[in-house]
């Protein structure tokens, strides 16, 4: 008991102690125990969409100054200003491909030793206008994203009246007996075999000097009916009686339908020989025959051109089919709907089903122009395509006049609607479906921005890397050159980015991520 009365007041010296030395150095004996700060919430997860898809093009006419240049004979700074205006729009308005038109009647928009120089540059065939127009073009398409199709004609040679103001290295010129008058144009005869070797040569040419994303050919092979020679058949008589003479057995029509499927095939493996990722496609008349679906009537460009565009289709002769349906979806003879549908019911190959659409006709002045509200409305019954059984993935505006004018309000429209968020075009999968492995990336803060570094990790040919990054759960994107491996983002809010290599036929590489 003693001991316990000892030890107790032996604790109370010792807590009286405590208290007097705490009260001393200013603290309070009722102070509270400061709990460590809580742990910062999780970090949103980073879900990274899927690359959007869609081919949104543009045709850009060089044939009679129709979109570019306005006129011919301007100076080069000039020309060039124009140029970058009309990709200016392109960009705003959400497209990702340009369609320049460089032989447009067996001249040249770039030089070359085949053909002379267009006159659409100085206003006089066969002179150099001081710079090159296509590589200009690729160049200015790249630093905004845009992929650039060379277009060619290969057949028709020139008006009638140019005839005397042709250059001496004009095909016309140096190969006459190739030439045929019809009405008032000078064509090529398709059925001469010099006349294929040649625009084959100049397509050729063109892919293995210029990084062009593709080659394209519009609807001339033979020449339409002109009503002002009505009932004028296409003068190649001695064609085929030379053909008929070695043992051609094929009746006129069918002979000179052979000739223009014979170049086509020709044409998608001497293109794939000469840049095996370069996409090859065609743009044919919109309707194959009348009653195909039933119900279409119109120009029968099977029996009337000699085009038999289905069978190009369903041979896989091209990577890109655009047929030009322009006609507005109200339409009942050509309606648009329902050719779209037929042409995806004959795309059994699976081959990219891109429609040409009208933009010419918005506010055009006529009795049946267009509202501007048509064309974001067929692009969206593009959309409603199944592509997994041959049906569309894109389009293809003509003209660029309309849309660089804005006109009808059509530029705008598209901005802010159809084509608002960003897409690339779909890849190429049968020319080759390896994916580019994936980048390797570092970040940097620079103040208001982060600059993404890139590090390529193949020595395989890349078109672009897309720079995606999500600001307040926005994400925003960036399409740039192969070439350009740094890019800015903003710093506030980003808390994600994402770089994708993306191959010459369109073939994104895994993502590769970065988070703060």
């Amino acid at each position: 008991m003693q001991w316990i009365k000892a030890t107790l007041r032996a604790s109370t010296a010792v807590i009286g102690a405590t208290l007097l030395g705490a009260c001393a150095a200013g603290e309070s004996p009722t102070a509270p125990v400061i709990s460590p700060p809580p742990p910062p919430p999780p970090p949103v997860a980073l879900t990274v969409p899927a690359v959007t898809r869609e081919f949104r093009g543009m045709w850009i006419a060089t044939v009679a100054n129709i979109d570019w240049p306005s006129r011919s004979g301007l100076p080069v700074a000039q020309q060039q200003a124009e140029f970058s205006s009309i990709l200016d729009a392109a960009e705003q308005a959400g497209l990702n491909a340009i369609v320049l038109q460089v032989r447009a009647a067996g001249d040249a928009l770039f030089p070359s030793t085949l053909e002379p120089w267009s006159r659409s540059l100085t206003g006089t065939q066969g002179v150099d206008p001081g710079y090159d127009p296509l590589a200009y073009a690729i160049t200015q398409a790249r630093l905004r994203g845009l992929e650039v199709h060379a277009w060619f004609n290969p057949f028709r040679a020139a008006n009638l009246s140019d005839t005397l103001r042709l250059a001496a290295t004009h095909f016309a010129v140096r190969r006459p007996e190739l030439t045929r008058k019809y009405c008032t144009q000078l064509w090529f005869d398709p059925g001469e075999a010099a006349v294929q070797d040649q625009a084959i040569a100049v397509i050729t040419d063109v892919l293995r000097r210029y990084d062009v994303d593709a080659v394209h050919l519009d609807d001339y092979f033979y020449p339409y009916p002109d009503t002002r020679c009505a009932g004028l058949d296409f003068p190649d008589s001695a064609t085929y009686a030379s053909y008929q003479r070695g043992g051609g057995l094929l009746a006129r029509a069918d002979w000179r339908r052979d000739n223009v499927n014979r170049f086509v095939e020709r044409l998608y493996r001497d293109a794939h020989l000469a840049s095996p990722t370069a996409r090859v496609g065609i743009s044919p008349f919109g309707i194959w025959r009348p009653g195909s679906p039933a119900g279409i009537v119109g120009l029968d460009s099977y029996a009337s051109i000699y085009a038999d565009s289905r069978t190009w289709l369903q041979r896989g002769w091209v990577d890109y089919f655009a047929p030009q349906l322009y006609w507005s979806i109200a339409s009942t003879g050509q309606s648009f709907g329902a050719l779209l549908t037929w042409w995806g019911q004959q795309n059994t190959m699976r081959r990219h089903l891109w429609p040409g659409l009208a933009a010419y006709r918005v506010s055009d002045g006529s009795t049946s122009a267009y509202a501007a509200s048509e064309i974001p409305a067929q692009v969206e019954l593009t959309r409603g395509q199944n592509a997994a059984t041959g049906g569309s993935t894109g389009s293809l505006l003509y003209n660029t006049t309309v849309v660089v004018n804005d006109r009808g309000g059509l530029r705008s429209l598209l901005a802010g609607g159809v084509f608002a968020a960003r897409a690339l075009p779909p890849a190429t999968s049968w020319l080759d479906a390896t994916a580019p492995p994936t980048p390797t990336i570092g970040v940097t803060s620079l103040g208001d921005v982060l600059r993404v570094s890139i590090t390529p990790v193949t020595s395989e040919p890349l078109s672009w890397y897309l720079i995606r990054w999500r600001t307040g759960g926005r994400w925003s994107q960036r399409l740039q050159r192969a070439s350009a491996l740094t890019a800015d983002v903003p710093t506030a809010g980003t808390d994600g980015v994402v770089v994708n290599a993306i191959d010459k036929v369109g073939n994104a590489s895994p993502d590769a991520v970065w988070r703060p």
